[in-house]
């Protein structure tokens, strides 16, 4: 907002083209408009921000394991965003406002390390037992690749994570899940990382389980 000290005309009050005229205590202002902010509601805009506050809600929770599992593909993007625009164009089905995201279609890490091989996910314990065949030396697997392991719980909006679990030789990965979790649906991915953290595996979904 500016104050008019002197001018050929003087103080004015009222709206001239973008510019507002007024004065207070003598003294002369004139301001400009505010911008029209436009916001529009079409369908195809309501219908992409309801995908994307889904995918966030799954997504979000999981950014840790993100970070590494997405890192080769986060061209001009951070990883999260890269695994949204993922997610958003192959795991969200339904119509609107009933979209449903296929927790089958998910991908938390992404690249061309080879993948888990005959997976198997279990609960006892307290703990999520995650289990695998040491296919070390099958294309470029390698007996010293860390395991990316992440348990999703959609109901609660929270997620548990790990960025460097067991070698690929283990064949094995506890996880202990919170207690609050007891009775409700999770779904449990894995992936690998290489030693050196240059190369990543697809994740491999190894399905839902009821936490007892």
């Amino acid at each position: 907002m500016g104050t008019i000290k002197k001018g050929i005309l003087g103080g004015f009050s009222g709206k001239v083209g973008t510019v507002v005229g007024s004065s207070w205590k003598g003294i002369a202002y004139m301001k400009s408009l505010p911008l029209s902010v436009k916001n529009p509601r079409t369908l195809a805009q309501v219908t992409q921000r309801s995908k994307f506050a889904l995918v966030q809600s799954l997504l979000q929770p999981m950014s840790e394991v993100l970070r590494t599992g997405w890192k080769l593909y986060a061209h001009g993007k951070s990883p999260l965003n890269a695994a949204t625009s993922y997610t958003l164009a192959n795991a969200v089905s339904g119509e609107y406002p009933d979209f449903k995201i296929e927790p089958s279609k998910v991908l938390v890490s992404r690249g061309t390390l080879t993948a888990a091989a005959s997976t198997f996910v279990s609960f006892t314990g307290g703990q999520v037992e995650f289990q695998w065949e040491d296919n070390s030396g099958k294309g470029s697997a390698k007996p010293t690749d860390k395991a990316l392991i992440a348990i999703a719980n959609l109901a609660k909006g929270e997620a548990v994570t790990i960025t460097a679990g067991a070698p690929r030789n283990d064949c094995v990965q506890n996880v202990t899940v919170p207690a609050e979790w007891s009775g409700d649906k999770v779904h449990t991915y894995m992936g690998f990382v290489s030693e050196n953290g240059k190369e990543v595996a697809n994740s491999v979904y190894l399905g839902a389980i009821t936490i007892a």
